[in-house]
């Protein structure tokens, strides 16, 4: 435990499992991993789904408004695993920003944004419980964001009308999922924890002493 009392986890959060520990309908829930999260513990940020990859669990509630309401955005960065053979031209309207429809049904176009063709990692293995065919025409992504709009990688690579198929969080700033295998936990030392997440403020400021 850190000296402020509070704990953080990341995970690689499997296909088909909600990013919550409650909920009225019948899924999967982060309380189905093999772990025995401490009281208080919640997801920062989500995943829906059907996406896959690095979610961050923590028992600081403060986590949430330093990462995603701070000044300075944060990036995070998605393996994209789409349909069919993805060109040159293709990824140059991505990087330049695509119109995608968001919440109220307006018309958004994307912030500039890295994205490139990539081989498929090593360590990304095939999905045993729901698999793909990846013996047809696909293209992998690698594609980093600062904004988060409702789904938005995925209205991303529709309007390049290239179909997701497969979605991952591999990274969020300098914190990296890495090799860790769906449905692992690993608990994070503190200072480690926001320095990769290059959040500074993260401290309490000390209390003024009267001279």
């Amino acid at each position: 435990m850190s000296n402020s009392g509070h704990r953080y986890f990341i995970i690689n959060k499997p296909y088909n499992m909600v990013s919550q520990f409650i909920s009225p309908d019948k899924v999967r829930l982060l309380g189905d991993l093999d772990f025995d999260f401490p009281e208080g513990t919640h997801a920062v940020g989500r995943l829906d789904n059907h996406s896959e990859g690095l979610l961050i669990l923590t028992t600081n509630k403060k986590v949430t408004r330093l990462l995603f309401e701070s000044e300075q955005p944060h990036k995070r960065t998605y393996l994209v695993m789409v349909k069919n053979i993805v060109s040159q031209e293709t990824i140059q309207q991505l990087q330049q920003g695509v119109s995608i429809r968001i919440k109220g049904g307006v018309d958004w176009i994307t912030t500039p944004c890295q994205a490139e063709i990539v081989e498929k990692p090593a360590y990304i293995k095939p999905r045993e419980q729901y698999p793909l065919k990846e013996f047809l025409p696909h293209s992998w992504l690698l594609i980093t964001l600062t904004e988060g709009k409702y789904h938005q990688v995925r209205k991303m690579t529709s309007a390049i009308r290239h179909h997701c198929d497969r979605l991952i969080r591999v990274s969020i700033e300098d914190l990296e999922l890495g090799d860790l295998p769906p449905g692992g936990v690993r608990e994070m030392e503190e200072t480690e924890f926001f320095r990769l997440l290059k959040i500074e403020n993260w401290q309490p400021e000390a209390s003024i002493l009267p001279q």
